[in-house]
């Protein structure tokens, strides 16, 4: 008989080496385009890709649900907009210390509160409202605009998590009438073309020695969100979000140990509210909607 424990210790697992895969695909996008100089979009074109080339076999097994959309324009929508996260998060790397990006980038739920209220037309309560501002607030301590050592490229992870979260509300009114299969697969097809687009202007050579670098990103890229998609699936998002926000841990590590950078105090308490705020946040989403169906078996 299975132990009650396994199925939620083995998507916590699961969420743990997403964070860790996720967080050396940072570290080489990073070495890659800040230490070598590749092109952010060449690199993202590449990463994503050969991610693709992992999920041939399952989109095949489910063509079939690429016909069932009558939605083709949102699903463009989506794409377009997550497309914009994945350049400007790694253009943002090309720029900035992993610390602050990742830090920054967990910005996105509150975009994503933001986004429900003023397109999909939820009520959000003024508690919700208050944690918005204060992880809106925990943004600002980390960029400190008011400091000699402020740079403009600080903004793009914030520009990143923006569209990633727009991507988001997208996806919640894709997923009224679409499968997950449907908009899974449309965001697989389509990530590269629009990516190659991108690409055309800097060209699709990467610099000598990286490219086993690069192969390794786009593996570890289709790993993570597999592992990613399956957690998910095995336990709700309440359960899951203290092993997500291990990610911090292992970027910031991987910034300490491979390119010497090195959070300042601002980082710590920034984060701190960011996460304070999120958590509220979930918690808050958990109780408006039934128990997940993944709690079973």
């Amino acid at each position: 008989m299975t132990h009650p424990l396994s199925t939620p210790l083995h998507a916590a697992c699961l969420m743990v080496i997403a964070g860790a895969c996720f967080a050396v695909v940072n570290a080489i996008l990073q070495a890659v385009t800040m230490m070598h100089g590749a092109a952010a979009p060449t690199i993202t074109f590449w990463q994503y890709l050969i991610a693709l080339l992992f999920y041939i076999p399952w989109i095949w097994r489910n063509r079939s649900a690429v016909l069932s959309t009558r939605q083709f324009g949102a699903h463009v929508l989506r794409v377009a907009l997550a497309v914009g996260g994945v350049q400007l998060w790694t253009l943002g790397l090309a720029h900035v210390p992993i610390w602050q990006a990742i830090a920054l980038i967990l910005l996105s739920p509150f975009f994503v509160t933001i986004g429900a209220a003023l397109i999909l037309r939820e009520q959000v309560s003024g508690h919700r409202w208050a944690a918005v501002v204060l992880g809106i607030l925990g943004g600002m301590i980390i960029l400190a605009p008011w400091s000699d050592r402020f740079q403009v490229a600080a903004l793009l992870p914030v520009a990143a998590a923006a569209l990633w979260a727009a991507s988001s509300v997208v996806t919640k009114r894709l997923t009224d009438r679409d499968s997950t299969e449907t908009v899974t697969i449309y965001l697989l097809l389509l990530l590269s073309p629009a990516n190659a687009v991108l690409a055309v202007g800097t060209g699709f050579a990467v610099p000598m020695g990286t490219l086993w670098l690069v192969i390794g990103a786009g593996l570890l890229t289709a790993l993570a969100q597999h592992s990613l998609v399956r957690a998910y699936t095995l336990a709700d998002a309440a359960f899951l979000q203290p092993f997500d926000h291990l990610k911090l841990v292992f970027n910031v590590g991987l910034g300490v140990l491979v390119f010497g950078f090195m959070p300042d105090g601002n980082m710590w308490l920034g984060t701190a509210m960011i996460l304070i705020a999120s958590a509220y946040l979930l918690n808050r989403e958990a109780r408006r909607r039934p128990a997940s169906i993944t709690q079973s078996a």
